[in-house]
């Protein structure tokens, strides 16, 4: 019997257990095992990330293991191959192509107090938490690879409980991004929230994976808007008209919607809410 070959996909920033355990086990087992990367070829190396459980509402993120390519992408076909594995962690979003924990750090603090400078009251909710308890805080940087790194950033302090608030008691919503969307998206509070924002017109301020909760709302439909590039299928599936971030600053309005792709764009991001609120400055 010939021996099995099995392809092993993947990108930087994939969880680091998740592709060097079947990696090197496929091996043990005798199967040959090829590791690709989109854009790399044999030799390159991937960064991984150490995904951890540590008590907070989703996992932490910390930089884990070189890993080494052993193929190139443009050499290989699918039909050399036994079977496919594709690790985990944040490469498939991009291969595939209201605050809470591990919101990113600027694009909670950058609005938060970009309003309050306005003379702006800004109440600041996360599920299951009350005024003056932390969401610890992420840093995405952009320093060369496939997608942003991760690093621990502030602890940012609520200023109001969640169960409190009432989408009439409020001028507009701003979401940060982050990886907080991701299990904000599945909320039933939150989605009740977003859709009390928009069924009342109100002013919507989403940024980066923001969006992802748009989409899960179903405020996107007949919407133009932008988000971090690996979003875009949560956009296109909500029913928007996706927007390309080019350049990455780039922020948008429709209607009572602004979004953005990152914190890059913060200046658009809050001045484009700002004329939605009637918000001027003069000097």
């Amino acid at each position: 019997m010939a021996a099995k070959k099995v392809l092993l996909l993947c990108g930087d920033y994939m969880e680091d257990y998740e592709v060097m355990v079947p990696f090197q086990a496929l091996q043990a087992y005798g199967i040959s095992v090829d590791a690709v990367c989109p854009g790399k070829k044999a030799g390159d190396v991937c960064r991984t990330a150490v995904h951890q459980g540590i008590g907070h509402q989703t996992y932490s993120e910390s930089r884990g293991h070189n890993f080494t390519l052993n193929a190139s992408f443009d050499e290989i076909s699918a039909d050399g191959y036994d079977g496919l594995v594709i690790p985990g962690g944040r490469a498939p979003e991009y291969l595939a192509m209201d605050d809470k924990d591990y919101m990113e750090d600027y694009e909670v603090m950058v609005p938060f107090q970009s309003l309050q400078a306005l003379g702006c009251q800004v109440d600041a909710v996360c599920p299951d938490k009350g005024a003056g308890e932390k969401c610890p805080t992420a840093i995405h940087d952009f320093e060369g690879d496939q997608t942003y790194s991760e690093k621990p950033g502030h602890d940012f302090t609520l200023t109001a409980s969640f169960g409190s608030v009432d989408a009439s008691s409020y001028d507009a919503l701003v979401i940060p991004g982050g990886r907080a969307p991701e299990y904000l998206a599945l909320n039933d509070k939150v989605i009740s929230l977003v859709k009390g924002f928009s069924d009342k017109g109100k002013p919507i301020a989403s940024i980066c994976h923001g969006q992802q909760i748009l989409s899960a709302a179903g405020v996107l439909k007949g919407k133009k808007c932008t988000a971090y590039p690996a979003v875009k299928l949560n956009v296109v599936l909500g029913g928007g008209s996706w927007l390309e971030p080019d350049p990455i600053h780039r922020c948008f309005t429709d209607g009572n919607l602004v979004t953005g792709a990152a914190w890059p764009g913060h200046p658009e991001f809050v001045a484009q809410l700002m004329a939605l609120l009637g918000i001027k400055v003069s000097f």
